[in-house]
């Protein structure tokens, strides 16, 4: 059996998050402690009894479900990865899970992509959408057709992408893939166009923030959201992070490159399935489950 462990990005949060991990043992107490020390406010409160709409806020969804993901794979016994992968955000989830950077860090930096990231939606109002039932190739065939930007943001399963782009774009573009034949073309209810060149003001400015951390060599390889391929070296890590915010997750391409490399079961770390759900989908026969 070799064992992936796969951490979830924005839209798993939930209300109680973490609650139970904070009543666990004495360790787990402190990083909440310490992540409310480093963030300013007691996020821990908003997770644990917050409202939904505290936990839609940018600045809490983020760091809340890094929390969530990390401390949980802190407090499991058996955690020994011999590979990790995170959706988007999970990406910092994963790194600091496998060693590649400290939690205070890795925190710091997701505090820095949810300011950024809520920066750049301020300035240039956009979306996202669900694209369901058709091929890749004709979403991006119609994505590339429209006069404004739209672009595939998340490759989540075979007949299931996000795209992103402005507003009028997106409008266009769910327009024109229902005439093509999709199921469903479904605004999404984000604050931004993610994973899309209209996030380059967040690149860049958390491009600065990731060069002034140190990483180090993780303890097994992850896999990248920017190519879906597994990777050691610090270097390419900062390199493809770096990236992550104005390309597409190819979540698609990494669970069918590990089913390559030969893992064969899946333990989502973090809150929600959907993760388990999209391996599921991806390879049948795949062993997903929670952690």
């Amino acid at each position: 059996m070799k064992r992936a462990y796969l951490f979830p990005g924005q839209g798993a949060q939930f209300v109680g998050m973490g609650k139970e991990l904070y009543e666990k043992s004495t360790e787990l107490k402190d990083m909440f402690e310490r992540a409310n020390a480093i963030i300013g406010f007691r996020i821990s409160d908003l997770m644990f009894a917050g409202t939904d709409d505290d936990l839609k806020q940018t600045k809490v969804t983020q760091p809340a479900i890094f929390l969530h993901s990390t401390i949980l794979a802190k407090s499991l016994a058996d955690f020994a990865p011999e590979g990790v992968a995170g959706h988007s955000l999970g990406e910092f989830s994963a790194l600091v899970a496998a060693g590649a950077m400290d939690f205070e860090d890795g925190l710091r930096l997701v505090i820095a992509r949810a300011n950024a990231m809520q920066k750049a939606c301020e300035q240039h109002p956009s979306t996202m959408a669900a694209i369901i039932g058709l091929p890749d190739e004709k979403v991006e065939e119609v994505c590339a057709s429209i006069a404004d930007v739209v672009v595939p943001a998340n490759y989540n399963c075979s007949g299931q992408l996000v795209i992103s782009g402005t507003m009028e774009g997106i409008a266009a573009a769910c327009e024109k893939l229902k005439e093509a034949g999709a199921r469903r073309a479904l605004p999404l209810k984000v604050g931004g166009a993610f994973h899309s060149p209209l996030m380059e003001p967040a690149r860049v400015e958390l491009a600065e923030a990731i060069e002034k951390t140190t990483f180090k060599t993780p303890v097994c390889p992850i896999y990248q959201n920017v190519n879906a391929q597994p990777t050691s070296d610090p270097d390419t890590i900062k390199k493809n992070l770096i990236a992550q915010l104005t390309s597409p997750v190819r979540w698609t391409a990494t669970v069918q490159n590990m089913v390559a490399d030969g893992f064969d079961t899946y333990i989502e770390v973090g809150p929600g399935n959907v993760l388990q759900g999209l391996v599921k989908k991806i390879h049948p026969e795949a062993n997903a489950c929670g952690a």
